[in-house]
């Protein structure tokens, strides 16, 4: 066999070998145990009680025949405040939360238009609380005249907090070198408002008296302990 031949087998099993190596088997989830988010979620925290009626629709980070099959747990509720305002909480999570793999967390700014919405701006943003400033982003969405929903969210991928893209990507790979499996969850506010401005001022002090009132540990579990 020819010396470049060889070469190009030795690389060819040289790579087989460092692919099946860096491949990921050791679940977060199974280190870390599973959020039960009906638990973790009170009914009732600072000026906001679980609406009983539901009045308000909430919108699926997913087509419903598909939730099952994307996310291993979701949690969907309606806050009202004294004054009437309502806030709909959306959480999705998974325990496999790798790039490509069908729990992969779906964006509002995908799933809002797949059910009609469309999205008129999208930013990034900052909410601070009383632990740290977690980085949100913030969608102006609408539902042909009537209905306009502004959007605020975050996603966590293991420990950490993130707003998809590169840093997303980076995080995956931090753990993938340690060959762990990161798990993660996609956390949404948003609220039927025509002041935009207003709304999202309304999510910050809704997600931080929620977070206000978790142990340490479910706040870990809902907004990380950190960013990338």
């Amino acid at each position: 066999m020819k010396r470049t031949s060889l070469v190009l087998l030795a690389l060819m099993i040289l790579s087989v070998i460092s692919a099946h190596a860096l491949t990921p088997t050791i679940k977060l989830v199974e280190q870390n145990g599973k959020p039960n988010l009906e638990e973790i979620v009170p009914d009732k925290f600072g000026s906001w009680a679980l609406d009983p009626n539901q009045v308000v629709a909430v919108v699926n980070p997913v087509q419903e025949e598909n939730i099952k099959r994307v996310y291993d747990q979701t949690l969907s509720r309606t806050y009202l405040r004294p004054d009437g305002y309502r806030i709909m909480l959306s959480i999705a999570y998974g325990a496999d939360q790798r790039s490509g793999e069908a729990l992969g967390v779906h964006y509002p700014e995908v799933c809002y238009p797949a059910q009609g919405f469309e999205v008129v701006s999208n930013s990034k943003g900052s909410v601070s609380t009383d632990h740290s400033n977690l980085p949100v982003r913030r969608l102006e969405t609408k539902l042909g005249t009537q209905r306009k929903e502004p959007v605020t969210y975050w996603t966590t991928l293991g420990e950490y907090l993130t707003l998809g893209g590169l840093d997303r990507r980076l995080i995956e790979l931090r753990y993938g070198l340690k060959g762990e499996i990161p798990d993660g969850l996609l956390f949404r506010v948003s609220s039927i408002d025509n002041d935009s401005p207003r709304a999202f001022d309304i999510h910050e002090r809704f997600i931080k008296e929620l977070l206000q009132q978790l142990p340490e540990r479910s706040r870990v579990q809902l907004a990380g302990s950190g960013v990338q």
